[in-house]
């Protein structure tokens, strides 16, 4: 069972990320970190980095301890400012870090829309409020909509329950969130699992993920996940 998708480490896995990357960061709340990976960005020297995910990270763990670092230079999320980002509320404070925040929905339809080589889409959801400032708006069918644009990244970096070793992906219940549509939303989408298994062996309708958009799987070695500084 060998695939030159299959790599021998977390670290291997990330190891050629380059500064200035725009990484896609799956999870929700508690849920679908790729923590392995994060552990070993905090290893990694890549610096000003931009991070689309949907919350500004929990305590001094995974992207928090990268916050520390100083390695994010701006974070594209849902929600910045709940009591577990404290790092990150202490950084943007301070003028350390840049914020662009976004309803839930139109984050997650600007990352399907990058996958899906949609070019814009209209959506009620801001209207009249900071979140379409700057942005075109008009009237259709009588309801005031804005205009969002596709929101792709250089590198998705997620978490699936169990791949094949091609890179087919499936998760687990709602592990899922928005790891999915960030793997078809990057030219460089890194997986981990928590299983990887000959090919054949997950059935196709049982296929969450095709292989197409995996480039790279590695299954998680349970790290060190205790913060770092």
């Amino acid at each position: 069972m060998t695939s030159d998708k299959v790599y021998p480490s977390s670290r291997a896995a990330v190891a050629d990320i380059p500064d200035g990357a725009t990484i896609l960061l799956g999870g929700f709340g508690g849920a679908g970190i790729p923590e392995n990976l994060l552990v070993a960005m905090a290893d990694h020297p890549a610096r000003d980095l931009t991070v689309v995910t949907n919350h500004a990270g929990f305590g001094e763990r995974g992207l928090a301890v990268l916050l520390r670092q100083g390695k994010v230079k701006k974070i594209i999320c849902s929600y910045a400012f709940h009591r577990s980002a404290f790092v990150f509320r202490e950084l943007y404070l301070e003028g350390k870090i840049e914020l662009e925040q976004l309803p839930q929905g139109t984050m997650a339809e600007r990352i399907r829309a990058a996958g899906a080589g949609i070019s814009a889409f209209y959506t009620p959801t801001g209207v009249g409020t900071q979140a379409a400032e700057g942005k075109e708006t008009r009237t259709i069918n009588g309801r005031d909509v804005v205009l969002e644009h596709p929101l792709p990244g250089d590198v998705a970096v997620i978490k699936a329950h169990r791949a094949d070793a091609m890179g087919n992906l499936t998760y687990r219940g709602t592990a899922a969130n928005f790891n999915p549509v960030m793997a078809t939303a990057a030219p460089l989408t890194i997986v981990e699992v928590e299983e990887i298994v000959a090919p054949g062996v997950i059935a196709p309708e049982s296929v969450h993920t095709p292989s197409i958009y995996v480039q790279r799987v590695v299954r998680g070695e349970d790290l060190d996940l205790r913060s770092e500084t």
